[in-house]
C-alpha cells in the first residue's frame, strides 16, 4: 500500500510540475537579494547541435548523469553518467572532458578483482563469469585525500531487477583509472568515508543494509568489509522473484538512501526514504543504537557538519536542520528515542528536494529540486529561501567547490515527459 501511494504521488507530482525547460547561459537567480547571486556559465549536454558559445559545451558521454564530485587540488571534477556506464572526467579550467573512464570489464580485466562474494552473498542463478558486466554508475566519494575515487554501481548490466550483488569501483585519480572493483550487496547508492579515514560505508538501497570497509591502508589492494550491519531486516530474493519487471525505485524494503559520519567518526547516520526515520550506528562497538523519527519523512539526503545535522525531504519538498549533538543525544537515550525528536528547523524548497550541499561557513544550503527544475538558496541561519535559479530538467546531484564559488548540477530524464542529459555549472557570487 506504501509503494502504491507513494507512486501515485510521484505521478502526480510529475504531471503538476514536470515541464522540461533549459534555461540559457547567463541565467541569473531570482529574486534579486543583497547576499547572493547564481549565474549559469556553462552546460554540457549530449544534445542540440554546436554553437559560438564556448561554455555551451556537447558532449555525447553524458548520458542521464547521477551525481558529480569536485576534485579541486587536480583541477578537475567528475561526473557519473549513469546510463553511459562511464565517469566522466573534466577541467575545471575550461569544462572540457579530459578523459571519460568506462565500467565495462571483460576476461582482461580479471585482476581488477580480488573477490568475487562477500558478505555472504550470493548470486541468484550460477553465473561462470559473474566478473563480466557493465556497471552503471551511481554514486561516489573521495578518500585519502583524493588519492581515490570511490563508484557504486546501481546494478550489474545482466541483473535487470538489481536484486544480485553489485559492485563498487576503487578510481585512482592521478591515473584516472579503475584499479579494484569490490563486490557489495544488492543496489548499492550512497556512499562515504570517515574522516578520521578508518572506514567506509556502501548502503545498500536493496536489502536494508551497510557494508562497512576498513580503508585505513593507503593500498587500495588492502582494503576489505569487516563488518554488515542491518536496517530492521535483511531482504532475502530467490531467482523466481527476480523475472519480469520490478520497480527498485519503490520496491526497496526501507529504501536506505543518505549516508554520513558525524565528523568525530564515532556514529553513522543512515536516512530511510521508505518507512521514515534516520538509523544510527556506534562504528566503536560496530553496533545499531537507534533509529530517530520526528523528521519529514522521505528522507533523501543527509550532511552533518561540526555543529548541525541536514536533510532533504523529498517528497514534502522541505530542508530540515537541527544540532547534532542534541539529536545525538535523543538517539543515545532509551527512552527519549522511543518518542518523537522535534529539534528541527525548516524551509521549504520545492517538490522533489534531492542533493543538499552546505558551503563552508554554513551560511548557506543549496537544494536540487527535481520536480521543479530549479536550484534553490536557502539562508541556514534563520532557515529562509532567498532566492532560486532554473536548471535543466530535471536535476538530482549538486557538487560544490570548496571555495563555494562554482556549484554543478546534474540532471537526469522522468520517463515520458523527457528532459536530462545535461550538467549545469553555476558561478556563485556573495554580495557581503
Amino acid at each position: 500500500m506504501k509503494s502504491l501511494l507513494f507512486a501515485l504521488f510521484l505521478s502526480i507530482g510529475f504531471q503538476l510540475f514536470s515541464q522540461v525547460v533549459h534555461p540559457p547561459l547567463g541565467r541569473t537567480s531570482k529574486p534579486d537579494n543583497d547576499e547572493i547571486k547564481l549565474t549559469l556559465i556553462a552546460k554540457i549536454h549530449n544534445w542540440g547541435t554546436p554553437n559560438d558559445e564556448s561554455y555551451d559545451i556537447i558532449e555525447p558521454d553524458i548520458i542521464s548523469p547521477k551525481s558529480a564530485v569536485f576534485l579541486e587540488e587536480k583541477g578537475k571534477f567528475y561526473v557519473n553518467s549513469l546510463e553511459g556506464y562511464m565517469t566522466v572526467v573534466f577541467s575545471m579550467k575550461n569544462f572540457q572532458k579530459i578523459k571519460s573512464i568506462h565500467h565495462d570489464f571483460g576476461k582482461e580485466d580479471a585482476g581488477l578483482f580480488q573477490e568475487t562474494n562477500v558478505l555472504n552473498y550470493h548470486f541468484l542463478q550460477e553465473r561462470p563469469t559473474p566478473n563480466i558486466f557493465k556497471g552503471k554508475p551511481v554514486e561516489c566519494t573521495l578518500t585519502h585525500g583524493g588519492k581515490y575515487l570511490w563508484v557504486t554501481y546501481y546494478r550489474r548490466s545482466y541483473d535487470p531487477n538489481a536484486m544480485e550483488p553489485s559492485a563498487m569501483a576503487i578510481i585512482d585519480t592521478d591515473k584516472d583509472e579503475v584499479v579494484r572493483v569490490m563486490p557489495t550487496g544488492p543496489l548499492p547508492k550512497m556512499i562515504a568515508g570517515s574522516p578520521d579515514g578508518k572506514y567506509l560505508a556502501v548502503t545498500h538501497w536493496g536489502d536494508n543494509t551497510i557494508g562497512i570497509v576498513d580503508i585505513s591502508s593507503d593500498d587500495y589492494k588492502d582494503f576489505k568489509f569487516v563488518d554488515h550491519f542491518i536496517v530492521g531486516y535483511q531482504a532475502q530474493f530467490t531467482a523466481a522473484q527476480n523475472t519480469g519487471h520490478i520497480n527498485r525505485d519503490s520496491q526497496c524494503g526501507y529504501c536506505l538512501r543518505g549516508t554520513v559520519f558525524t565528523k568525530d567518526s564515532k556514529y553513522l547516520l543512515v536516512g530511510r526514504m521508505g518507512g521514515g526515520g534516520i538509523a544510527v550506528f556506534d562504528m566503536k562497538k560496530m553496533e545499531y543504537v537507534s533509529t530517530v523519527f520526528g523528521m519529514r519523512p522521505n528522507v533523501r539526503h543527509l550532511v552533518v557538519t561540526e555543529k548541525y545535522l541536514y536533510l532533504s525531504s523529498n517528497r514534502t519538498g522541505y530542508i530540515q536542520k537541527t544540532p547534532i549533538d542534541d539529536f545525538l543525544e535523543f538517539a543515545l537515550d532509551e527512552e527519549k528515542v522511543k518518542g518523537q525528536y522535534t529539534k528541527w528547523k525548516e524551509a521549504y524548497a520545492g517538490i522533489g528536494a534531492r542533493t543538499i550541499e552546505v558551503s563552508d561557513d554554513e551560511k548557506y544550503i543549496f537544494v536540487a529540486v527535481n520536480n521543479e527544475s530549479k536550484i534553490v538558496v536557502i539562508r541556514a541561519k534563520d532557515m529562509v529561501k532567498i532566492t532560486e535559479i532554473k536548471a535543466d530538467s530535471f536535476p538530482v546531484g549538486l557538487a560544490l567547490r570548496k571555495n563555494n564559488y562554482l556549484l554543478i548540477s546534474t540532471s537526469q530524464a522522468h520517463p515520458g515527459v523527457g528532459g536530462g542529459n545535461c550538467v549545469n555549472v553555476y558561478y556563485v557570487r556573495y554580495l557581503k
